[in-house]
């Protein structure tokens, strides 16, 4: 029976891991931008674990409309994977041009509202010392803005198209110089002033800037992508095609903000206990999302799995291969809390010499293995949603789990309960459950829908 239903699902899983792994390759390389710049700062440090949660409070404050712009961002993906499987080229390039715009500029924007926000910083209940810390850091990221939409511009273009390994190698390149840049600025080698944590938000930047020229490079000298930007000019901008990228990216981007706020109303929450408990996080919270990026990964490539279906409107074939999805992440999820949990004891002593912080790491570590199900479950489910282009549920279901629940429940757990940093890990345990739950039933509403739909 076993063996049967792995012939059933083997050429789903060839397909969607020939997209995803790629993607994982991808996104393993961005979150290690995060690990190389927690572990240098951290062993900058040494035993001080206050550069470590300047760090991550920095980051957790630039990660909010970060991940908003983002998910705007990527709409393009399904609109360009529904085109490109009915060869229509001639809108395909269209929507690139002005998503190129239209991100860029709003890559500016949220700079400036990023910078608006800093006064702001010294109003969360972090320590004062944390916070005058974290400045200079965040400062750098923000200006990475317009650079990051414009290579995110690219890359969902190529996602849409099945092309996934040209950001991979981009990313592998500015994963190397961004390594480089954190040796240099944040210990002060090769003649640079040593500037700690400013450094490393210094060879983000630059790493970023690399990165958007990389793939803008590989489009003006690739022929089969040139022609997408054959008579690219302002004058091709159209609110028409700028709304029809919102009308998907805008719930993407509300559920990702949604999602994305839950853990960094967390990360702010464990400021309120001490600096060891926020460095702990931190540590905690980069193994999560290095562990999260392979299911991101999956997601993805179950975007456009499904939205090359969508196009051909192959009900069937778009079935298996969402559920040949839900196979693969579950299966990875187990794996990671299993990780996390063996190797509690043994992980943050990588990234920190201080005894009190290895021993909350230690702690939480477990509690994370405890949402990675319902996590891979929630992403692969919002994957199938943008696939098929049902984006409409998405913003009210994170809406009630994340907010509704996930913060609160969090809040009340670790504080009037007594649990402690614990309590607001358990609170994502509730959340992801629930948006898992919520999702899967929106998605068994579609299938029925686009199965009637076909006969």
């Amino acid at each position: 029976m076993l063996t049967s239903f792995f012939v059933k699902y083997k050429e789903q899983y060839n397909r969607n891991l020939a997209l995803a792994l790629p993607v994982v390759l991808t996104q393993l390389g961005q979150i290690l931008t995060q690990v190389a710049d927690n572990l240098m700062v951290g062993h900058y440090g040494g035993t001080d674990p206050v550069p470590l949660a300047a760090v991550s409070f920095g980051g957790a404050v630039f990660f909010i409309l970060f991940i908003a712009s983002i998910g705007i961002a990527m709409g393009l993906t399904p609109l360009i994977g529904e085109l490109y499987v009915r060869g229509n080229h001639r809108k395909a390039s269209e929507l690139l041009h002005n998503a190129i715009f239209f991100y860029v500029i709003l890559g500016f924007f949220v700079s400036l509202v990023q910078w608006a926000s800093i006064p702001l910083m010294h109003h969360m209940g972090q320590p004062a010392e944390i916070v005058e810390m974290a400045i200079p850091y965040y400062k750098m990221l923000l200006m990475s803005m317009p650079f990051i939409m414009l290579f995110f511009a690219f890359k969902q273009f190529l996602e849409g198209t099945g092309n996934t390994k040209v950001e991979l190698a981009v990313t592998i390149v500015c994963n190397i110089a961004n390594c480089l840049f954190n040796w240099i600025f944040i210990y002060g080698h090769m003649g640079s002033p040593k500037m700690g944590i400013e450094g490393a938000g210094l060879g983000t930047l630059l790493a970023r800037i690399i990165g958007a020229m990389l793939i803008a490079g590989y489009f003006i000298y690739n022929v089969r992508y040139r022609s997408y930007l054959r008579h690219f000019s302002w004058r091709n901008c159209s609110l028409g095609k700028i709304m029809q990228l919102l009308h998907i990216g805008l719930p993407i981007s509300a559920q990702m903000f949604m999602e994305s706020s839950a853990f960094v109303g967390t990360s702010i929450m464990m400021g309120w206990f001490s600096k060891e408990v926020m460095s702990a996080n931190q540590i905690t919270s980069t193994l999560s999302n290095s562990a999260f990026m392979i299911v991101l990964s999956i997601g993805a490539a179950t975007t456009i799995r499904v939205s090359h279906c969508f196009g051909r409107r192959d009900t069937r074939e778009l079935v298996l291969a969402a559920k040949a999805s839900y196979h693969l992440v579950l299966l990875w999820n187990a794996i990671a809390a299993l990780f996390f949990i063996s190797l509690r004891h043994i992980i943050p002593q990588f990234f920190t010499e201080n005894a009190e912080v290895i021993s909350i790491t230690s702690s939480l570590l477990i509690f994370s293995a405890f949402y990675q199900l319902s996590d891979g479950i929630q992403n692969v489910s919002v994957g199938v949603l943008r696939g098929i282009q049902d984006v409409k549920a998405i913003m009210p279901i994170a809406f009630v789990s994340y907010w509704l629940l996930n913060l609160p429940v969090g809040y009340l757990l670790a504080f009037p309960a007594g649990l402690g940093p614990e309590g607001l890990y358990l609170g994502f345990f509730f959340g992801l459950s629930v948006a898992a739950l919520l999702y899967v039933r929106r998605i068994r509403r579609s299938f029925r829908r686009l199965y009637n739909d076909t006969i």
